[in-house]
């Protein structure tokens, strides 16, 4: 009889063990990929806190430019500079490792946010949320 007992309250435990199990895998929430939206929005936050300096506010390139950089370009014309058609890897490049001058010159435009490299998860999101904003700001 001690054993039957025995028996049914480790069975009991084992049923109550999983039924935890399953309630807290419910609750856990699935991370979704960010809405279009969120993307444009995150990005526009990370433009006004690293690009505006240079590009503006309004992505025209008319920011408070510090010396020894040259005039940047309107960033809203990039999608009509290259034949109508947004050019996404060349942003993302250029956000990822800069442009260069030839020669002694300083960089056209720093590497941008390289103190983010260790976290290249992080780094890239922040890369593809830029990119989105930059492309939604396209002049039509």
């Amino acid at each position: 009889m001690i054993f039957r007992t025995l028996g049914k309250l480790l069975g009991l435990c084992l049923l109550s063990g999983l039924m935890v199990g399953l309630c807290g895998a419910q609750e856990k929430q699935v991370q979704k990929a960010p809405e279009a939206s969120q993307t444009v929005s995150s990005g526009a936050e990370l433009f006004t806190q690293h690009c505006a300096v240079c590009h503006g506010n309004d992505l025209k390139g008319n920011g408070p430019f510090p010396p020894p950089y040259r005039v940047p370009p309107d960033l809203t014309t990039l999608s009509r500079r290259h034949g109508g058609k947004f050019p996404e890897a060349y942003v993302s490049g250029v956000l990822r490792d800069g442009v260069k001058l030839p020669a002694h010159a300083p960089a056209e435009m720093p590497a941008w946010a390289t103190t983010n490299r260790s976290d290249k998860a992080h780094f890239e999101s922040r890369i593809r949320d830029l990119t989105a904003y930059i492309k939604s700001r396209q002049a039509k």
